[in-house]
């Protein structure tokens, strides 16, 4: 037997503005899913991209406390190119989530910017740099 990766789970303090905000990135939720304790969104290559609310994690680990300070987990999304990188932090900043990382050429070869989700997780919009030929 091999384990294999399968998912990834977010605890959210808010499933509406959690489904809200991710649903402006592209994830598929079912309809409702922002009245459910626990959600789920299909991911390409079969894996999934799971919410449960702070209360529902609690109902079966009451000793559990959300962490505090930020950092602590991301999502990386790859854009079709810079401008989309660009464009979507804009509108993403411009709906009033927290743009920490304004989108910039990185040394690694990127157009790279991050942006918080509702409750301050990382993530990261990048797309290859167009290369020279020389």
């Amino acid at each position: 037997m091999t384990a294999r990766f399968d998912a990834i789970g977010l605890v959210v303090s808010d499933m509406a503005a959690s489904v809200t905000f991710y649903r402006r990135l592209g994830f598929a939720f079912p309809d409702g899913a922002e009245d459910q304790p626990h959600t789920e969104a299909g991911l390409p290559g079969g894996l999934r991209l799971m919410f449960d609310t702070e209360e529902t994690v609690l109902s079966f680990l009451p000793e559990w406390q959300p962490p505090v300070g930020g950092g602590r987990a991301s999502l990386a999304l790859r854009c079709d190119g810079p401008e989309e990188v660009d464009a979507l932090y804009g509108e993403l900043v411009g709906s009033g989530y927290h743009g920490e990382l304004k989108p910039w050429d990185a040394f690694w070869g990127q157009r790279y910017a991050v942006v918080h989700d509702p409750d301050g997780n990382g993530v990261d919009l990048y797309a290859p740099l167009a290369t020279t030929a020389e």
